[in-house]
């Protein structure tokens, strides 16, 4: 190596008094050098913003005592790897609350997989499988997957800021025993050729400054501020999300053509308000004036349904209007969203008691059961006299019966058919306590019977059936269709859109940063460079040098004999 460093000195123009001071001043700098690695990271560097970091001691060593084994699952726990995981479980706990019905929001449908599932359903009912969003374990992982956001993003920030703030990385002890460490050859003097690559690195815009003979280099800070932004955006997310739960409200309605909704809490069906909800509700009220429904008749995914609208009159401070509400097209009133979230069949029931009064006339909602809209109902008839009257059954839009009993062959009401049975019991006293509406209750009554078989009665439109003992008359005057509104108000969803659309820029900048590490040093008549490209499987870094060498005019030495 001498005798290659003489020959060049020779070539160059620089004499053995020049490289006498060069060598004094790196071994100047040499000797007030920290220990590197191969990629110039000295014990004490944090390394490029936005590089890959050294994991915590305190997370990598094994734990001593009570408070090192604390240190310990504090730092585990609030390493990035465990926030990924975190996030990744709260996910996957996610998906029971899209498969399985959730009480919240259909309770009847959680009855039926009750019913229909007699070893399954009562051990998901256990462990909050019907109300998954407010069981004990989902909100754990919540709150677990906060503080890993929190107790990450707050040491990172100030190592960031410190790294911001921070000049260039200090430079290696000897570039020239770097890992691809490269050498060239000049006719410039080493001030020039130091000089002109700093001038060249800024217009690449690396941050540069200059230590003895070596020049360093260093880019991609703000790959590291989209990291932070991704994870800052990630935790206001769940901010804006438990503001929501807190001060918001949701409930259901089912509502029959004909019929309205008059946003007060007597009219919901069901609903969940947050702890912190002031009771103040939106004042309007929503009349369905007709639902339109359109089933795929053809031979492929026969039954399906294609078209679902709901056209309504709404009556608010601000007047009188006709709207239309879709699925997902929901219709807004103030800070109130009206969602359609299902619908069914209403039998418009008609029921005489024993004396020849009307003890019931109207729509009985039925609960779909099937893709095919087999839906089940009761008729509740407290006030027939001399007995009180019970109907349930089914109602099938398009009715067949076979050897497996009644069935619906198609969504669409083509073939209407009503099958009930029923009860009758000596009068009850009115308590006031709530009963549902969509099953009967049966104690204190006897079910019917005709010529020792079970009363069963069949009834299309127009049919009427004369209960036997003189109890009454049930006729079936027709049909209509009911939805299911879903009436909801949930504060912060801008903040939640606004920190969604921070995600994706910070994710973007992140992805798109290449942060690395450069230096130029002068050593006995010899160009050294070497760089650190601080992310794995790109490059960049080596192009830069070589574009820098260009500029300045280096060129590598011929190899040796």
């Amino acid at each position: 190596m001498a005798g290659k460093r003489h020959r060049m000195d020779e070539g160059t123009g620089m004499g053995d008094e020049s490289t006498a001071e060069t060598a004094a001043s790196a071994e100047a700098a040499e000797s007030v050098q920290p220990e590197v690695d191969e990629d110039g990271l000295t014990a004490d560097d944090h390394g490029i913003a936005g590089s890959r970091a050294r994991r915590p001691a305190a997370e990598v060593a094994p734990p001593g005592g009570l408070t090192g084994s604390l240190k310990f699952a504090w730092a585990v726990l609030t390493s990035m790897r465990t926030a990924i995981i975190l996030l990744l479980l709260l996910a996957v706990a996610a998906i029971p609350g899209g498969i399985l019905p959730q009480r919240p929001v259909n309770p009847f449908a959680v009855t039926t997989y009750l019913a229909d599932h007699t070893k399954l359903g009562p051990f998901f009912d256990k462990i909050g499988m019907f109300d998954v969003y407010h069981t004990p374990w989902f909100s754990s992982i919540y709150l677990l997957l906060f503080v890993s956001l929190v107790g990450c993003i707050l040491p990172r920030t100030a190592v960031y800021l410190r790294a911001a703030r921070a000049p260039a990385a200090t430079p290696p002890r000897t570039v020239s025993t770097m890992s691809g460490a490269v050498s060239y050859s000049t006719s410039l003097s080493a001030d020039e050729v130091l000089t002109q690559a700093q001038e060249s690195m800024r217009k690449r815009r690396y941050r540069v400054r200059r230590v003895g003979d070596v020049v360093c280099a260093e880019r991609g800070y703000t790959r590291e501020l989209g990291n932070l932004s991704f994870h800052v955006a990630l935790l206001g997310v769940l901010l804006s999300i438990g503001y929501g739960s807190l001060l918001g409200h949701s409930g259901t309605a089912i509502v029959v053509e004909g019929q309205g909704f008059s946003n007060t809490l007597t009219q919901y069906d069901d609903i969940s308000t947050g702890a912190a909800f002031n009771g103040q509700l939106d004042p309007f009220t929503v009349k369905l004036d007709a639902f339109h429904v359109k089933y795929e008749t053809g031979p492929v995914q026969t039954g399906a349904a294609r078209e679902f609208k709901a056209d309504v009159t709404v009556t608010d401070p601000a007047g009188t209007r006709t709207d239309t509400i879709e699925v997902n097209k929901p219709l807004t009133i103030g800070s109130t969203d009206v969602h359609l979230v299902g619908h069914g069949y209403a039998a418009v029931v008609t029921v005489r008691d024993g004396n020849g009064n009307v003890a019931y006339s109207g729509p009985v909602v039925f609960q779909p059961l099937d893709s095919n809209l087999k839906s089940a109902g009761a008729i509740n008839v407290p006030d027939a006299r001399p007995q009180r009257i019970g109907l349930d059954g089914y109602f099938l839009p398009t009715a067949s019966v076979g050897h497996a009993g009644p069935v619906s062959l198609f969504p669409e009401a083509l073939s209407p058919e009503l099958f009930l049975t029923a009860w009758s019991g000596p009068p009850k006293t009115e308590t006031g306590a709530p009963s549902s509406v969509f099953s009967l209750d049966t104690a204190g009554m006897t079910q019917l019977t005709l010529n020792g078989d079970l009363l069963r009665m069949e009834l299309k439109p127009g049919d009427s059936y004369v209960l036997p003992g003189g109890l009454g008359i049930v006729s079936f005057d027709g049909w209509k269709r009911w939805v299911k509104l879903q009436v909801s108000s949930t504060p912060g969803m801008g903040a939640i859109l606004a920190f969604v659309m921070l995600a994706v820029a910070g994710m973007a900048l992140s992805l798109s940063v290449k942060p690395r590490r450069a230096w130029f040093m002068v050593s006995g008549g010899e160009v050294w460079t070497a760089g650190a490209d601080r992310v794995d499987g790109r490059s960049g870094v080596g192009e830069d040098i070589a574009a820098v060498a260009a500029d300045l005019g280096l060129e590598r030495p011929p190899p040796e004999p």
